[in-house]
């Protein structure tokens, strides 16, 4: 597998990709080399292919306000097991802007267990491809922010939820 990073408005981002599609995507981080850390084992890529030279360009806009769709990007979830995929699979039809609960994703997710949304939130803090798969769009239950295990944490969720037009409670307007 190969990786490469890149800049955008909010700091260092990264992804990485094998023939099948993209295994891992870097939110932005600080600093180059915070970013290069999370690809080790891999190697950067000096020229990526086309696919992912659009992907990079499509994070690149989204990050600086543009409205992006991720939502046809080809991704490879080898070794993701079928009931996270479920859960992976119902967030990515939920489009730029709108935002639903832990609880509301199982549902979609046709997940009934008594701890559905407990295990939701497993699910978006192992997610790794976050943006392509969109955990910054899930909040908790009576519409609060919740947790956010990227760089930046919550920062960086309310951040992209403001990119998308979206703010939560009496969030200042970050951007």
């Amino acid at each position: 597998m190969q990786y490469h990073l890149f800049e955008t408005k909010l700091g260092f981002g990264g992804i990485a990709w094998s023939d099948d599609g993209i295994t891992r995507f870097r939110l932005p981080d600080r600093d180059r080399a915070s970013a290069a850390r999370q690809f080790k084992g891999k190697t950067e890529s000096q020229s990526s292919p086309p696919h992912i030279v659009a992907v990079i360009d499509e994070a690149e806009r989204y990050f600086s306000g543009a409205r992006i769709d991720f939502s046809a990007v080809e991704l490879d979830l080898n070794g993701i097991d079928p009931f996270r995929r479920a859960i992976y699979d119902a967030l990515r039809k939920v489009s730029f802007g709108e935002t639903l609960t832990y609880g509301e994703l199982a549902k979609r997710a046709g997940i009934s267990a008594p701890q559905a949304a407990q295990d939701v939130g497993v699910a978006m803090a192992r997610n790794p491809v976050p943006l392509i798969i969109p955990c910054h769009r899930v909040l908790a239950a009576g519409g609060k922010l919740g947790g956010f295990s990227a760089p930046g944490q919550s920062e960086t969720k309310q951040r992209m939820l403001a990119l998308e037009g979206v703010f939560i409670g009496n969030q200042p307007r970050l951007l």
